[in-house]
């Protein structure tokens, strides 16, 4: 299976985010957990972590044909992206929403999310652990 990982803004400060609980995990360590995990189960990834909305755009409109799934962490496009909301659905494409608790949190909470459609499914919890069952999601 193919799947997109799209991640938001500020999402490349995910260390600096974890070191004020006493933790060292990095936005690297998190893409290498989800790629171990991947490899267990023969699939292959495209990554993309961005400020800028036209190049998320551009990314799921460009891999809409190989993607099988798409494995999002929004970060504050939660709230207000409305055109990548758009292309979601008009992609139809199965999509794991990621919303980090409140030690990893980037301010936008699952109950506070916009991404909401027939084809998305949102998952909350510690980084790693949500990102993984949200691969299993998509891959079930």
């Amino acid at each position: 299976m193919n799947i997109l990982i799209l991640q938001g803004p500020n999402l490349n400060l995910l260390g600096l985010k974890s070191s004020k609980n006493n933790d060292r995990l990095t936005l690297d360590k998190l893409n290498k957990a989800i790629k171990k995990f991947s490899r267990t189960k023969d699939i292959d990834l495209k990554i993309l972590q961005t400020h800028k909305e036209f190049q998320a755009v551009n990314f799921l409109q460009r891999n809409r044909n190989w993607a099988g799934g798409i494995l999002f962490i929004p970060t504050s496009w939660a709230r207000n992206s409305h055109t990548i909301l758009e292309v979601i659905k008009l992609v139809d494409i199965t999509t794991s929403t990621i919303y980090f608790d409140s030690g990893y949190s980037f301010g936008t909470n699952i109950e506070q999310s916009m991404m909401i459609a027939n084809n998305i499914k949102g998952f909350a919890g510690p980084p790693i652990e949500t990102c993984i069952e949200a691969v299993e999601h998509l891959i079930s």
